[in-house]
Formats: C-alpha cells, sequence, structure tokens
C-alpha cells in the first residue's frame, strides 16, 4: 500500500471519528430550532467554567406572595433573577378543560417572559396519574401502575397521546418577542429510581421504563413536531456507580442532558458531600464521554437553617471535582408555609452566606446571561 493511500485512509478515519464527535454534541432533534440549538451550544460552554443558578417556582410565587410581576424571593435578595426558572407541566392533564388551559396560559407568559429577559426554563411534570386516584404519588390503596397502561400496547396509551398532544400544542405556542419557539429543557419522569412516583423503580420494569421514555421523546419530536425541547434524564441519588446510574437509562439518541436529583446527602438525611460530590462525577463523567450535557437537577435544603450552607456544602459539593454542570435547581419557596422553602428571602439566616454564593464567579444568575439564544436585535 503506497504511502498516499495511508494517509488517505488516515484521513477518512479521522473524519469520521470528528464527525461522530460533533453529532455528539448536539441536541438529539436534527430538526431542533436555531435557538434551542443556540442554548445547547451557549450550556456547554458555560460548563466548562460555570454553574447556571436555578430556582423551582421562583417567578410563579414566594415565601408569603403569589403573582407579582417580575418577582422573585432571588431577586428580592440579590438583585437578579436566577438564570434559570423551574416550572411544572402538573396542570396540564387530570384537570376540567377549563383549569388546563388557564394553567397552559399562565406557564405560557412565565416562560415567554423568562426568555424575553435572557434567562432560561427547565420543566418538570408532576404528572397525576392518568388511570386511576392518588395524584402524582404512589398510593398503595389507590393508584394504579399506570406505566403499563399508557406505553404502545397498553389499554390507555391513546389517552396517553392525547395528553402528548396538549404539551405539543403549547409548545408550539410560546413564542419570543420576535416571534421564535422559545426554547426549554424538558425533564419528566425525574427520580424514577425511587418508589414514591407512580413511574417509579417499583411500579414498573425496566424496559416498560424505557418504552415510556423513548416513546414520549420519539412521538412529541417525531410525529408532533416539537422542536424547541432539550430532554433532561434526571434519577434520584441511589447510585454509587455508573453502570447502576445508567441501570434505566433509555439511550444516547434519547437524552441530551443527564442529571440527578440529591437532596439526602446535602443536609436533609446526612452531610456527605463527598458522596454527593462521587455521585455527579459519575453523572459529569458520562456526559462528557458521550456527547451530552449535565446537571444537578434538583437539590437543597429545606428552611436553610444552615447559615453557611450555599458555599460551604453545596458549592464544595459541585467544585470538589472537575466537573461540568450546566445548572443547579433548589426547590420552591412555599406561599403559605414558614418553613418550605430553599432559596433565602429578606431577612433569612443564610441570606449573607447567600450573596457569597451569587457573588462567586462560578455561579451565573439572569443578570449574568449574554444573549445565550444569539437573538437577533430587533
Amino acid at each position: 500500500m503506497t504511502t498516499k493511500r495511508i494517509l488517505l485512509i488516515f484521513g477518512l478515519i479521522g473524519f469520521f471519528v470528528s464527525t461522530a464527535l460533533a453529532q455528539k454534541n448536539k441536541p438529539i432533534d436534527k430538526d431542533a430550532t436555531r435557538e434551542t440549538q443556540k442554548l445547547y451550544k451557549s450550556l456547554r460552554k458555560l460548563s466548562k467554567k460555570h454553574t447556571l443558578f436555578a430556582h423551582q417556582h421562583a417567578t410563579e410565587y414566594g415565601h408569603s406572595w403569589a403573582g407579582d410581576e417580575d418577582r422573585s424571593d432571588v431577586k428580592s435578595v440579590t438583585g437578579s433573577h436566577p438564570a434559570m426558572v423551574g416550572v411544572d407541566f402538573s396542570g396540564f392533564s387530570g384537570r376540567s378543560p377549563e383549569q388546563i388551559e388557564q394553567a397552559k396560559e399562565r406557564l405560557r407568559k412565565n416562560v415567554v417572559d423568562t426568555y424575553n429577559r435572557g434567562g432560561v426554563t427547565t420543566i418538570a411534570w408532576h404528572f397525576s396519574n392518568p388511570v386511576s386516584g392518588g395524584g402524582f404519588y404512589w398510593r398503595d390503596t389507590v393508584s394504579l401502575p399506570a406505566v403499563s397502561y399508557i406505553i404502545p400496547g397498553g389499554q390507555a396509551h391513546e389517552q396517553y397521546k392525547e395528553i402528548l398532544k396538549g404539551i405539543a400544542d403549547w409548545a408550539h405556542s410560546i413564542k419570543g418577542a420576535n416571534g421564535e419557539l422559545v426554547p426549554v429543557i424538558f425533564r419528566p419522569y425525574h427520580e424514577f429510581d425511587g418508589g414514591w412516583f407512580w413511574w417509579g423503580a417499583s411500579h414498573c420494569t425496566r424496559e416498560e421504563f424505557i418504552a415510556l421514555w423513548q416513546f414520549t421523546v420519539g412521538y412529541l419530536r417525531d410525529e408532533l413536531d416539537v422542536h424547541n425541547f432539550i430532554y433532561a434524564f434526571s434519577p434520584d441519588n441511589q447510585f454509587l456507580t455508573e453502570e447502576k446510574y445508567l441501570a434505566r437509562y433509555p439511550g444516547d439518541e434519547w437524552v441530551d442532558m443527564v442529571g440527578m436529583d440529591n437532596y439526602g446527602d446535602m443536609g436533609r438525611n446526612r452531610y456527605a458531600i463527598d458522596t454527593a460530590a462521587l455521585k455527579l462525577k459519575i453523572v459529569s463523567d458520562y456526559a462528557r464521554k458521550s456527547g451530552k450535557l449535565a446537571a444537578f437537577t434538583e437539590t437543597g435544603l429545606e428552611s436553610i437553617p444552615n447559615e453557611t450552607w450555599w458555599t460551604e456544602t453545596l458549592l464544595k459539593t459541585m467544585r470538589m471535582h472537575k466537573m461540568r454542570l450546566a445548572y443547579v435547581l433548589v426547590w420552591r419557596n412555599d406561599i403559605r408555609s414558614p418553613t418550605h422553602y430553599y432559596a433565602p428571602y429578606p431577612g433569612q439566616v443564610s441570606v449573607p452566606d447567600f450573596m457569597k454564593f451569587y457573588e462567586d464567579p462560578y455561579t451565573l444568575f439572569e443578570n449574568d446571561l449574554k444573549n445565550i439564544y444569539k437573538k437577533k436585535k430587533r
């Protein structure tokens, strides 16, 4: 074989390898909108040195207030909204048609307002059991194992398709100031490795869960033309190896972002930040080698009684190893409960430490984001 031919072969191998690597680092939707691709790319780039701070229901309500325009407890403390706002599709099914439409409209406004300010939205789905009572939690005396009912071949599969059509219609309606579709991170069926939700590991087989995930993504993307979703996979923290983490993983072609929810190691049950950091590293390492984004998809300490939790627990956990985490989300601040909150409000004991967390170059808030969608100026 001539030297010229050998060089040609190696050149072709290099081309195909680089092409394969490039395909890894893109959304799984080849028809993803321009803004969705830009958001994915921006999150990937920012995660090399930073992590976006996210707060669930941040702008919908907070500690003792609800519905105020352009308000969040985080903004009241720091002067900036969180970089990412968590919302939920919980109101999109299991209610009257009128209530569903109201929920869709409220959520549409919230998501569009966040986008127009330059922030990001992540959407969870506390999905009320579509075939029995019990809500989204598993109730032994009430709940039915709905996963087997709603996957292809199940007796409630057509009903599930209608629910997904409602989500798709909403996804097509969220448009920014220039008429472009707003990209969001969609995080369905979270904490599936536990048994507290009806989609949990105690209530469906591995094969059933994977079928549910693959059908959900495929139907939204390929049949209903939803091209502004980034799909996030997030079990709870019940793993210590990559193999266990991936036990119900649906495959790289079905996931854009890998994450983990972890309250237990972060002060709820124990302080085990070495263990939490190890678990996050497993997530981040898998993301890097498979060309995915990674995130700390839920955490927090209820009531934040630990005055230095932000810097001595959360920040130390995320920075213990060399990891790339697109965002970290803490849970909601309840309207009425005096103790159910996960982000500080003015006067709360952890405010001084939260300000250190806010000012650290590693963390990004909404005011720090610089046109991550590469939107055209009007």
